[in-house]
């Protein structure tokens, strides 16, 4: 039985990883500030710590406490648009709350760091689908502090010998995710706003195109990479294969919810207009497996929002720059 410390084990990518590790037999410490989660997501028999990692003394007594075998560190505010506007946080939480971990990894001998990163590493690719080898050039803020991370996390291989993997998951979408921020997850925020009756709200035409990744094709490979000795020191490109424009998932939304597709039109904001990756190598290293297609995965994800409804944990506020803000998120 292996020690395993999940960061962002109340949340929505985090609480499946950890479930999928104490099936595993592992034993599992979650550490959560529950600013994106929720307590009742916290899997049955892990056990749970509420603290942020941008708290260091917290960390460090964590891990000379607990001695862990491995880090899953899912912890991070995932608003790729947002993180324009609130550079201090996104850098204090995703990039400092990052190195803090990755301190007490070294200091305590984790054998393995295993990262939760983002295909926003790349930016706007003329490269599509793109793949591991794909230049990254971030183009917003958070993008930037995932990258940091990633580089830190090779520099550390380097250095003191931390063997590390990280995953780029893309779009990701499910039962328990946090549906009631309207600043991240177009999925949820969809079908929030079909639960209260108004129109699913885009952003410029549409036409910008994303693979959307049902979470339970992903939680099952990234808790199994830990012993997969082939993945170790490695970057994967993880998630669904085919891309949808935006337009058309927000019919397919519509049709898991039992409603007829009620469109309105935004101005456009500054995002990657397309944005999907190869999995080959995933695929490669862990074995090819069925994929939820988005139809099967959009009617599990809405069965479970129709019994759970709009839940957010704590409405995010403190917006650090007002200038270009969309006007559609003032309201």
């Amino acid at each position: 039985m292996s020690t395993i410390l999940v960061t962002g084990g109340a949340g929505f990518i985090g609480s499946h990883v950890a479930e999928e590790l104490v099936k595993g037999g592992h034993q599992v410490t979650v550490l959560d500030d529950l600013s994106g989660g929720f307590v009742d997501n916290v899997v049955a028999g892990a056990e749970f710590v509420r603290g942020s990692i941008s708290d260091v003394g917290l960390v460090d007594s964590l891990f000379a406490q607990k001695r862990f075998d491995y880090v899953y560190h899912l912890a991070a505010y995932a608003a790729e648009g947002l993180s324009h506007f609130i550079k201090r946080f996104n850098y204090n939480n995703n990039l400092i709350g990052s190195v803090n971990l990755i301190n007490a990894a070294v200091n305590t001998g984790v054998k393995c760091f295993v990262f939760t990163s983002s295909i926003a590493v790349y930016g706007a690719s003329p490269e599509l689908p793109m793949t591991e080898e794909t230049p990254a050039h971030p183009e917003d803020p958070y993008g930037i502090a995932k990258l940091a991370v990633e580089q830190e996390l090779k520099v550390c291989k380097e250095m003191f010998g931390l063997d590390y993997i990280v995953f780029r998951p893309h779009n990701v979408y499910g039962e328990r995710q946090n549906i009631g921020d309207k600043y991240r997850n177009v999925v949820g925020i969809f079908m929030n706003q079909i639960l209260q009756g108004k129109p699913m709200t885009v952003f410029g035409d549409g036409t910008q195109t994303r693979a959307f990744s049902y979470i339970g094709d992903l939680a099952p490979i990234m808790a199994e990479a830990i012993d997969v000795p082939a993945a170790y020191n490695q970057i994967f490109n993880i998630g669904a294969d085919q891309p949808y424009t935006v337009n058309e998932l927000a019919e397919s939304v519509a049709r898991a919810m039992g409603v007829e597709p009620n469109l309105v039109h935004l101005p456009a904001r500054n995002e990657v207009l397309n944005a999907y990756s190869s999995h080959e190598k995933v695929q490669r290293i862990f074995g090819e497996r069925k994929l939820h297609n988005l139809e099967e995965g959009l009617s599990r994800m809405a069965n479970w929002v129709r019994r759970h409804g709009a839940r957010q944990s704590q409405k995010f506020e403190g917006i650090e720059v007002t200038k270009n803000f969309p006007k559609a998120w003032l309201e």
